[in-house]
């Protein structure tokens, strides 16, 4: 018990003391300052190249979806993720040493031994590919669904939609990914830098209003105007459970097709069937899934 007190303890103090110096430093791998950046680039396309003209520049629920990108990219971390990442880990590792096993047992490669570019293209397709899966997990399975629904509640899209999750949405991401990450080890700081970025930046735009599919690689990324239709309130009868899942990449709708797009969907409704009784404050939201069955 005590070492896991000292993760806590370490936990709490290590990510306040990087947060900080995210916040008072400026170097090429600041977070802090990206995700500001980021946003404020996307936002300006937003005004520049609006795919809803009518949509307001300060749409609904904008400042709500502000607060929740900088409190779930930066402020979750501090609350909560960091330890139950670490202790999560610990434990893990625990219970495989009680069986006489090891994280390492699991590596079946190690990206460092390959090309820099090569090993950062597997640990993209690997971290996505399992997101992909988990977003699905997230939609067929209802309390996962319950803590998911804060996501679509948006109603108007803009590019800050991207970060409203519930705080649990990462703890399961970050389980899920917790094996296969071991399986393809090796990483450095740089490539995970590169592919988070990478993934905020997909992310941005596909829930911004701007009406771009990319072209030809709409087969290979998501994009605007294919996640519009993930966020649809009326799904098709064949996929209740939604469509386009895809987070980065929009290869796996297709090759698993679960890919959508009957029409241009610019002006469809967004939501989901009784998301008029869904709370609109942060906190009645974040409590939501506990008070629903």
């Amino acid at each position: 018990m005590e070492k896991y007190f000292e993760i806590f303890k370490n936990s709490y103090s290590g990510y306040f003391n990087y947060l900080w110096s995210e916040i008072t430093s400026f170097h090429w791998e600041n977070y802090f300052y990206g995700l500001i950046i980021l946003s404020l680039l996307v936002w300006i396309l937003e005004l520049l190249f609006p795919w809803r003209k009518n949509q307001k520049v300060f749409r609904k629920d904008f400042w709500l979806d502000t607060f929740y990108m900088f409190f779930n990219f930066f402020l979750l971390n501090l609350i909560v993720l960091i330890f139950l990442s670490n202790a999560t880990e610990t434990l893990f590792n625990d219970l495989l040493g009680f069986i006489g096993l090891n994280i390492s047992d699991f590596q079946l490669i190690n990206l460092n031994t390959l090309p820099f570019g090569l090993g950062l293209v597997v640990f993209f397709l690997v971290t996505d590919f399992v997101q992909w899966n988990t977003h699905r997990l997230l939609h067929r399975v209802p309390w996962l669904w319950n803590f998911h629904k804060l996501h679509h509640s948006v109603k108007e899209m803009g590019f800050a939609a991207h970060l409203r999750y519930h705080w649990m949405e990462p703890v399961v991401y970050k389980s899920l990914l917790y094996i296969p990450l071991a399986i393809i080890g090796g990483f450095d700081v740089e490539a995970v830098a590169i592919v988070h970025f990478s993934a905020l930046a997909i992310g941005h735009l596909n829930h911004a209003n701007i009406g771009w599919d990319y072209g030809i690689f709409k087969y290979v990324f998501n994009n605007p105007k294919m996640h519009i239709w993930h966020h649809a309130k009326i799904l098709p009868k064949h996929a209740q459970y939604g469509v386009n899942y895809g987070i980065s990449l929009s290869l796996w709708d297709y090759l698993f097709k679960t890919n959508h797009i009957p029409y241009n969907g610019r002006d469809i409704e967004l939501g989901f069937d009784g998301d008029e009784n869904f709370p609109k404050n942060f906190m009645e939201q974040e409590l939501y899934p506990i008070k629903t069955k």
